[in-house]
């Protein structure tokens, strides 16, 4: 069952890595400023590194230093690795960790020219999942994400890979979606709910209890106000209301049952923004959850 349901993860993220949603689709540059970015910081980095995937900026309260390495899980397209290299500089190393193959394609593109038309010299991208992280223990600084780790079947392997690669007195500094209280049966049943960082979700408690559980010390899960519909204006349209593909349905099938949805398109065939704004009409997410800022460290 967690294989299909990562299968389909991997197959919508894959299509949004292939698609054209970038930082010069003004839809897409307000969803990453509602969630935090700057004017500037977006101006800094590669077009293609935006999709509008973001629900907070990891780096802002990283505190990252010259010389650090950091690692961001799920990183994408690569946006807040090349935010992070910047505040690293030259010696320090920005790694970006993805499951999706097209993504890792899409974030070694964008490492070949920097603002300067120059590669990046301190990134690298290496396609794994983030529970198993190709790192050595005790190497990392800092580890960032960037609404990711909700997408994953078992957050307390995660929690425990980011404790072993982290050096002592490392830190962790993560936005994500966290519930506030229990979904509707029907959005905690949707794979398109799923796919779009709200069905896989757990619990603010649950968060932060994962994480004093994996060792983590100066624990803080912190809801950041955000508002969640803010994914619904990179789809630009209304989605209708179609019955939602069970998650059930994947322990026949690694794809979704096609069902009718707006405009003629089945529900198998929507991508992470359309899907999510279905869900988005039919329910108002922000009253079950919130984008969080989560930190932790690592005892010394």
């Amino acid at each position: 069952m967690h294989d299909d349901i990562q299968g389909v993860i991997q197959q919508k993220y894959g299509s949004v890595a292939a698609s054209g949603l970038s930082n010069d689709n003004t839809a897409v540059r307000e969803v990453a400023e509602a969630f935090g970015y700057s004017t500037s910081e977006l101006e800094s980095i590669p077009a293609d590194a935006n999709m509008g995937l973001s629900c907070g900026n990891p780096t802002a309260f990283a505190s990252l230093r010259p010389g650090e390495t950091v690692v961001d899980l799920g990183c994408g397209g690569g946006l807040d690795v090349f935010l992070a290299a910047e505040k690293i500089g030259a010696t320090g190393k920005a790694i970006g960790i993805d499951m999706t193959p097209e993504m890792i394609r899409r974030a070694k593109r964008n490492a070949e020219k920097d603002s300067r038309g120059m590669p990046y010299s301190n990134v690298e991208f290496h396609l794994a999942r983030i529970d198993d992280l190709p790192l050595a223990a005790n190497s990392v600084d800092c580890v960032v994400s960037n609404c990711v780790i909700n997408l994953a079947p078992d957050k307390d392997a995660v929690f425990r890979e980011i404790f072993r690669v982290l050096k002592p007195g490392g830190r962790v500094s993560v936005s994500d979606i966290a519930l506030k209280k229990p979904l509707p049966a029907e959005i905690a049943g949707d794979v398109m709910a799923l796919v779009g960082c709200i069905a896989g979700a757990i619990s603010i408690d649950r968060y932060r209890g994962g994480l004093l559980q994996a060792g983590f010390s100066g624990v803080h899960v912190v809801e950041t106000g955000s508002d969640l519909n803010a994914y619904a204006k990179v789809e630009g349209q209304s989605a209708c209301c179609s019955p939602p593909m069970q998650l059930s349905a994947l322990q026949s099938s690694p794809l979704p049952i096609a069902q009718s949805a707006c405009c003629g398109t089945d529900r198998k065939e929507m991508g992470v923004h359309q899907g999510l704004a279905a869900v988005l009409e039919r329910y108002d997410i922000n009253e079950y959850a919130g984008s969080v800022s989560v930190y932790a460290v690592k005892p010394s």
